[in-house]
């Protein structure tokens, strides 16, 4: 086990190719290749590198010294797709940067008047902004996950798709520089850029502990507000389930064999509810329907179902079946024994659902504040998930729950 175990975790973490010469992906010795691959940046920028440090004089002398100490290793002779689309984009930079000089001297030569001032900002601005449009227009593979490349590979790929945008970026703002520094306009730019920056440090330094605290309280009061969701949802959830069950067994305690049915279906809701594969049905006249034969064998009473339309449920319509459910149960235990009547609709844009008995009813607004089963599994659950809930009685003439639930909250 733990061999099993310090395997996966090395296999988990990754790590960089060795170091090796490339000579396969490389023109000379393969040694910018094999530095580029062990890295994780593109190999033409490791060139680069190279190129300015032999103009400064010690380029060469370093590229010696790592032919002769890096070990060489081919690579397949197949390279890539990657590798290829790689190369290819950089020569596609290179072709627009040569094409757009071309260009340029062909019609100063022709007497069209085009300076140096123009000429290699432009040169430059081509090729860098042809590197990232190649970049950003090159499709992204989409892959099945049997196929997809191993993890080394995808991160060195990342890697290289960083190193030439990086490339192309570096372009661009060259090519800018040189025009102001060929214009001397690049002292005024220096203190335009500069009083930008004092400007934006001060405003930070002034704003900064506002920004954080603001950003921390809202933060704070998102996390709040989730908790009293869940708390409100888990209230409902029990109200409909255990607290129910629980007064179903107090009323059949003379009944041994009812309890035990009672607590062995409950304990099987509730462990799916606790496990997150609380089940359901996928359609509103099912579940509607469902809910009826559960209420009339629990309490004994009649319930007529009738549904105009219908449509599946996601999770705000599966709340929706939870108040009805809370309604069904109350028309069943305070109705008198009288016919529960269920109509639904289905319509553009909402979904319409009242439950009505022929009850005594009773004061909405005298309601006691302990009836959690109207307050929050019916008015409170339907508010949270976009919807509202109007309860419709008077003593002496039953009760009727109007549950409505647009489609956009």
């Amino acid at each position: 086990m733990i061999g099993e175990d310090m395997a996966a975790t090395s296999t988990a973490s990754p790590s960089r190719e060795p170091l090796r010469r490339d000579r396969a992906n490389g023109y000379l010795g393969g040694v910018c290749a094999g530095l580029g691959r062990h890295l994780g940046v593109d190999t033409l920028v490791v060139r680069i590198a190279f190129v300015a440090a032999a103009t400064a004089g010690i380029g060469v002398l370093l590229y010696l010294l790592a032919w002769v100490m890096i070990p060489a290793e081919d690579a397949p002779a197949t390279k890539p797709r990657r590798l290829r689309h790689g190369r290819a984009t950089i020569e596609v930079a290179v072709g627009v940067g040569l094409i757009t000089l071309g260009i340029l001297l062909t019609m100063r030569a022709l007497g069209l008047w085009f300076s140096d001032v123009l000429v290699w900002p432009l040169t430059l601005a081509a090729g860098g902004g042809a590197l990232l449009w190649r970049q950003s227009l090159w499709p992204m593979p989409v892959k099945a996950p049997a196929l997809a490349a191993p993890p080394e590979e995808e991160r060195l790929e990342r890697a290289r798709v960083l190193s030439r945008s990086g490339l192309g970026a570096a372009l661009v703002i060259a090519a800018g520089l040189f025009f102001l520094y060929a214009t001397d306009s690049l002292s005024a730019a220096r203190d335009v850029v500069l009083a930008a920056l004092v400007v934006a440090a001060v405003l930070g330094i002034i704003f900064a502990p506002w920004m954080v605290r603001l950003v921390r309280s809202l933060a704070s009061e998102r996390e709040e507000r989730i908790r009293s969701q869940a708390r409100a949802e888990m209230g409902a959830h029990l109200h409909d389930s255990v607290l129910q069950t629980l007064a179903l067994v107090q009323k059949r305690a003379d009944d041994p064999r009812a309890v035990a049915a009672l607590a062995r279906t409950q304990e099987r809701e509730l462990r799916a509810w606790l496990a997150g594969r609380e089940g359901g049905h996928e359609r509103l006249a099912a579940a509607l329907e469902a809910l009826a034969g559960e209420v009339e064998r629990a309490h004994g009473v009649p319930v007529e179902v009738v549904v105009v339309g219908d449509r599946e449920l996601d999770a705000r319509g599966e709340a929706l079946v939870g108040a009805v459910r809370e309604a069904m149960v109350n028309a069943a235990k305070f109705g008198g024994g009288s016919t529960v009547d269920v109509y639904a609709e289905a319509g553009d844009g909402e979904l319409q659902v009242y439950v009505r008995d022929r009850g005594p009813g009773f004061d909405p607004a005298a309601l006691p504040g302990d009836r959690r089963g109207v307050r929050e599994s019916i008015v409170g659950r339907m508010a949270r998930h976009g919807g509202h809930a109007v309860i419709h009685s008077a003593p002496g003439a039953g009760t009727e729950v109007e549950l409505t639930l647009p489609d956009e909250p």
